[in-house]
């Protein structure tokens, strides 16, 4: 067997190729916050799109234009819906805790009213407290507080840039779907002609991945959310169906319904405030449907579900998402599971050659 010699030519190209992909990417990094709204509008179009196909040519819709704004209404109205469903209860469930917060501080510490309490107390330590505003401890303290209200100034900022980014993505996304078959179509030419294949073979595998995963975690979120609407019903806890269904549609990003636990301890708080049970009770009642949940998701629903959807066994489901976890923190549990997919799609293809022997073998037995 003759050994494959490697040309000046080739190096060149290599280390060309190289180099132009180092670019592309240090490019794509310094233009991250231009970028980021065009890849958010493209992924939604990409959910949208069946929609506003259906809204087009089963409902017979003319315009593709009046087909999105049909299709952004409707999702916009049962997105409202399910936010009513579970913000004003919410709100309405703090409120009462604020109300009985406030009726046990007038009985514990005889107060009929707070404000007027307040008022008093400020008088007859006006010298403590003007003292205080003068003193070095003050000054130290205003030195240190100053940063952080920056940075709160700073955060308010970066809202609203993020909601002009948002009213871009809105725009970007409108466009998109308005040629989604044109642009999906040509793509590919901004690519050399023999590299289209490939670029061509790679963008089928991963929309076939990305599709399959939104599919699977769309199932496990409704089946999460499901189990802790009856967990908590079964508990008694508060706001029961309104909190499961928070829970679940948080879920559509793996592990970010763990921040439900904020809410949960104030709804516990507030039970415990209104019935008189003991706060630590309620709470591990809370907690134990929790844990319950997830190790059915984590341990059945999970590796039965994704792993169906995306074609990979259960071990290497959960070692893909412990890797990717690992490397690129909570992004890389979202990319996890159609990234490795992508990867093992492109291995089989274009490195063993699995795909193209399976061909092969079909072709000769026909």
């Amino acid at each position: 067997m003759r050994e494959k010699t490697i040309t000046l030519d080739q190096l060149v190209r290599w280390v060309g190729a190289g180099l132009l992909v180092l670019g592309i990417l240090v490019l794509v990094d310094h233009l991250s916050s231009v970028l980021l709204p065009f890849f958010i509008a493209w992924f939604f179009a990409y959910l949208l799109y069946p929609m506003v196909r259906f809204v087009q040519y089963r409902l017979h819709v003319g315009s593709r234009a009046l087909s999105i704004v049909i299709t952004l209404v409707l999702v916009i109205s049962i997105l409202a819906g399910v936010i009513y469903m579970i913000i004003p209860p919410m709100i309405e469930q703090f409120e009462k805790l604020g109300s009985l917060a406030s009726d046990y501080i007038q009985k514990e510490a005889h107060i009929k009213d707070i404000p007027a309490a307040i008022q008093l107390w400020i008088n007859q330590n006006s010298r403590e407290i003007e003292r205080f505003f003068k003193s070095a401890t003050f000054t130290d303290s205003l030195k240190t507080v100053l940063p952080g209200l920056f940075n709160v100034l700073g955060q308010t900022a970066t809202i609203l840039i993020g909601v002009v980014a948002s009213l871009i993505t809105l725009l970007y996304m409108f466009f998109i779907l308005l040629d989604y078959e044109y642009l999906t179509d040509n793509w590919i030419r901004i690519f050399p002609k023999k590299r289209r294949p490939f670029w061509q073979a790679l963008a089928k595998d991963g929309a076939q991945a990305l599709n399959n995963y939104v599919r699977g975690q769309g199932l496990v979120a409704l089946i999460m959310g499901i189990l802790f609407c009856i967990g908590f019903t079964i508990i008694d806890f508060p706001m029961a169906i309104g909190l499961g269904i928070m829970i679940g549609i948080m879920d559509l990003v793996p592990y970010l319904h763990t921040f439900a636990l904020i809410p949960t301890v104030l709804l516990a708080l507030l039970k415990s405030a209104d019935t008189g049970q003991n706060f630590w009770v309620i709470l591990a009642m809370a907690l134990a449907v929790f844990i319950v949940v997830q190790l059915i998701c984590d341990m059945i629903v999970t590796p039965k579900v994704m792993g169906k959807a995306m074609g990979l066994n259960p071990a290497i489901l959960l070692l893909s998402l412990s890797v990717w976890g690992a490397l690129l923190g909570f992004i890389g549990l979202i990319i996890a599971l159609p990234l490795t997919t992508l990867l093992i799609a492109y291995y089989e293809q274009y490195v063993t050659k699995d795909k193209e022997i399976e061909v092969q073998e079909e072709n000769s037995s026909e």
